[in-house]
């Protein structure tokens, strides 16, 4: 056959192939059957913990009595990515031994491993890290060093730039733990993360969980919330669980204040929000309780 007969020929059948297309769609449509849409991507399940440090003063509450409840905790309700708080290094440790899972952070102490940790662990066959980093909550940043006010110690954030192998979305999750007495530092440290947010986490969605040290009235809040979207707020089913983070390890009278948060950025939709308050042999796994939500990034 010549090439012009062969032109003629396809392009015939190519029409013919295409009518039967568009009357396959139409005959879909008739009968109520709507085109395929895209698959709306797995919810991500996002916390926020502070593991509290571990200190032998604390006796039946000391960490290797707790550390197999935070690690079972974590596994049964099924945390995808958690951004810890207080975590030493032994702790860091314990908690990276869970199968599947890893995690970045340093020491803020020395910028390697001494000191507190704002470790974020994640499942390492669902997510890849393709890039992290820390820095100070100071006016030196970029250096292991205490800021403005406080009194006790150096503060740290660590953050994580993932990508979902299932999806291959792109988004940031900042972690952190603002100082607990000085006033001033805990304002600048706000001001601190939203500038290394809009430095760090461009082109993607943001998350960003913590132990703040705030409650929802102070300043600090306020100005996270300037940018970012209180996932209590915005979640589409009501809140579980109480409203308030911290327990002192009082399982008769918590303390109840609210401290804990999950910030979210416009791309991510809030599906669930809650605040676990399980227990084990009436104790508590730690003197916070775990704030998670359930999460789609757009």
């Amino acid at each position: 056959m010549n090439e012009r007969l062969s032109c003629r020929v396809a392009r015939p059948r190519q029409s013919l192939l295409r009518g039967v297309l568009h009357a396959v769609v139409l005959v879909g449509i008739a009968l109520g059957v709507a085109p395929a849409r895209a698959a709306t991507p797995p919810a991500i399940g996002i916390a926020t913990y502070n593991l509290r440090l571990n200190v032998a003063s604390d006796g039946a509450n000391a960490w290797p009595q707790r550390r197999d409840a935070v690690r079972a905790l974590i596994r049964f309700h099924e945390f995808d990515i958690v951004g810890t708080q207080e975590g030493r290094p032994d702790q860091i440790d314990d908690l990276a031994a869970m199968p599947g899972f890893a995690y970045v952070g340093v020491g803020r102490d020395d910028g390697r491993r001494a000191g507190e940790h704002s470790a974020i662990f994640y499942r390492s066959a669902r997510f890849a890290v393709e890039a992290h980093g820390d820095f100070w909550l100071s006016e030196t940043p970029d250096r292991p060093s205490m800021g403005w006010d406080a009194k006790c110690c150096n503060r740290i954030a660590t953050w994580a730039k993932f990508r979902d192998r299932g999806t291959g979305r792109r988004f940031f999750v900042f972690n952190v733990h603002f100082d607990h007495e000085g006033v001033e530092a805990r304002r600048q440290s706000a001001r601190l993360m939203l500038r290394k947010i809009r430095e760090i986490g461009t082109g993607a969605p943001v998350i960003c969980t913590g132990d703040f040290n705030s409650t929802p009235d102070s300043e600090q809040v306020a100005t996270m919330k300037s940018i970012l979207r209180d996932a209590r707020d915005v979640s589409v089913e009501p809140a579980y669980g109480p409203v308030g983070t911290f327990n002192d390890f009082k399982l008769e009278a918590p303390v109840r204040e609210r401290i804990d948060y999950i910030f979210v950025d416009a791309h991510v939709d809030v599906l669930k929000y809650g605040v676990l308050d399980d227990s084990n042999d009436g104790r508590y796994p730690s003197d916070h309780w775990p704030v998670v939500a359930r999460i789609i990034v757009r």
